[in-house]
């Protein structure tokens, strides 16, 4: 499955000062998580982002947002954002701002073999 490499680079943009994040595939598309857990990714040309479940409810209720759902069966804590709703670069900070916060309200996990490292980023 293929995945809107330029919303990527832009989420990559937006975690570029974010510590402990890891990039991977994740359900055929692109992911990020945070000291080993979950936070946001692109499937197609849309964003995913993780809630968790007491936020679910509320982030369906936003403009653009859906269930994550590509087996036929919603994956509650998780919701795709239309990549209409995300183009605005405040609006897309927003979302990745709630995937990485619920990331980081979990215990860190250990890295993944699999997982890969993002990209070294120059500061300054």
């Amino acid at each position: 499955m293929a995945y809107d490499a330029d919303l990527v680079e832009r989420v990559r943009e937006k975690l570029r000062t974010t510590e402990g994040v890891t990039e991977l595939r994740m359900f055929g598309g692109w992911g990020v998580s945070v000291h080993g857990n979950m936070a946001v990714g692109v499937m197609r040309d849309d964003l995913i982002v993780r809630v968790g479940a007491d936020e679910y409810p509320a982030a369906l209720q936003r403009r653009g947002a859906r269930p994550f759902d590509f087996t036929g069966r919603p994956l509650t804590g998780w919701v795709y954002v239309e990549a209409d709703t995300v183009r605005n670069g405040r609006t897309l900070g927003a979302w990745i701002s709630r995937g990485v916060a619920f990331a980081q309200s979990l215990p860190p996990k250990a890295q993944s073999r699999k997982a890969r490292r993002a990209p070294a980023r120059r500061s300054g």
